[in-house]
């Protein structure tokens, strides 16, 4: 939340007062003070889908990459800390997303760094439906040359996207975390699929080679699916474990273009589940934002990049950032 000071010098605060004198008590001002406060973006941009990684094989610059936008399958921009000031660069990361795509409409990128010149990226590519993939490179920006193959393609389900990676510290393993796009084969309504029958859209992790990231190890696991409250659909999953070795399981509900769209969170003590359901960590007005989704935080946690609608109209979604807390079993953003 913006300070007294900088609403201030911003010469928003003389705007709010009149707003904001109804509410006696300091809990109440503070709350209308956060929801009503001017919130800028990280990044003022068509960003969806946001990742953030920090390279830390490297000079421990830190990077975003986001959905395809544009003349670029794969958007990146880079930063000295999370908080910014993040720098747009003109360059495509995954210009060619392999042979078993289209090459086009490449979506929900996530990078990793492996170690010293080894670095992998995972994206959702376009085939009759959506599809896992990765590709790898020696050099954080690329060039990422992709694998033949997709990791993860259950096309009769409506195919796979919005990959995400994690090194468990706990076991020294890896896993990919990534949605069954049921919704792309729904019957209608919402997002697809709105109208009954709605069709299951689990959250699943895959264990992958800890030496190239991408080779799967065992089959997938399921680690929760859409219920009655989340409306068409779940998605975009990513698993940080905070330092009590919690593993939290952030994701997002609804459609991305509802006002209902937002950011959940569920907790488990192992990486595999059982998780639990802990509520709803952003939504419609939390921190000034519209239509938040796609959360993506720090390894450790502590920071997450997100998307939300650029402006009131909806159009695009620009880059946004929240800071947040682990303590007493659940998550504080300010």
């Amino acid at each position: 939340m913006r300070s007294l000071a900088s609403l201030l010098n911003a010469g928003l605060l003389g705007l709010l007062l009149p707003q904001l004198a109804v509410a006696a008590p300091a809990d109440d001002f503070m709350a209308a003070l956060n929801s009503r406060a001017d919130r800028a973006p990280l990044l003022h941009r068509d960003f969806p889908d946001p990742s953030i990684i920090q390279d830390t094989a490297g000079d421990g610059t830190w990077y975003a990459v986001a959905t395809a936008s544009g003349n670029k399958q794969v958007q990146v921009a880079s930063a000295p800390k999370p908080e910014g000031p993040w720098t747009y660069l003109d360059r495509d990361l995954l210009p060619d997303p392999g042979p078993w795509t289209t090459g086009k409409n490449t979506w929900a990128p996530d990078l990793r760094v492996l170690g010293k010149n080894k670095y992998v990226l995972y994206y959702s590519g376009k085939t009759k439906r959506h599809c896992v993939g990765a590709a790898t490179a020696t050099s954080i920006l690329g060039p990422y040359t992709p694998q033949a193959q997709p990791i993860a393609c259950p096309e009769d389900k409506g195919g796979a996207i919005d990959p995400s990676g994690i090194n468990d510290d706990r076991n020294g393993r890896r896993y990919i975390t990534y949605k069954v796009d049921g919704s792309a084969i729904g019957t209608g309504g919402e997002c697809g699929n709105g109208d009954e029958p709605i069709v299951p859209t689990p959250l699943m992790l895959q264990e992958v080679s800890t030496a190239d990231g991408f080779t799967k190890i065992g089959a997938p696991v399921q680690l929760l699916d859409r219920i009655a409250e989340d409306g068409p659909l779940i998605e975009a999953p990513q698993i940080v474990r905070v330092a009590d070795g919690t593993y939290i399981l952030f994701y997002s509900s609804h459609c991305f273009n509802s006002a209902n769209y937002d950011v959940k969170y569920a907790t488990a003590a192992d990486i595999r589940g059982p998780y639990k359901r802990a509520g709803t960590l952003l939504k419609t007005g939390s921190l000034g934002m519209s239509s938040p989704g796609g959360g993506t935080s720090i390894v450790g946690g502590g920071y997450m990049v997100l998307h939300a609608n650029c402006d009131a109209g909806g159009s695009g979604r620009c880059m946004y950032g929240v800071k947040w807390t682990w303590s007493n079993g659940k998550i504080t953003v300010s």
